[in-house]
């Protein structure tokens, strides 16, 4: 048995971090139609803003903990890592309020997350 298939097996965290990052991030574009069209959208923005950042927290500690007991690769800590970089500049292109990048920049974080979440 592999030590990707070990982890995998002995850190379902991982699995289900990636997917509740994957969650949030496709609540956010619902959300940002609905910042658009209703009153109360904006707050269910800022508010799923929080969460997804949380929930990319979550990836990384998810991901360290995958890879140190088995002595794995470090690429899955790499990889949360990178998304949390990405969450980090999303939130603050959002409060920049600059919806050119933030716009693209959250689609490109939902279909990594959703390719990060296929392949595990």
């Amino acid at each position: 048995m592999t030590i990707q298939a070990t982890a995998r097996r002995r850190f379902p965290l991982l699995q289900i971090a990636i997917a509740l990052q994957t969650l949030t991030l496709f609540l956010q574009a619902v959300s940002a139609g609905l910042l658009l069209t209703s009153s109360y959208g904006e707050a269910l923005h800022s508010v799923g803003a929080r969460v997804m950042y949380g929930a990319s927290m979550l990836y990384v500690i998810a991901a360290v903990l995958a890879w140190k007991p088995g002595g794995g690769s470090p690429r899955p800590v790499l990889e949360a890592s990178g998304f949390l970089v990405l969450a980090s500049a999303q939130v603050a292109l959002g409060i920049a309020h600059i919806p050119s990048v933030h716009l693209p920049l959250g689609v490109l974080m939902f279909g990594l997350s959703l390719l990060a979440l296929a392949r595990r």
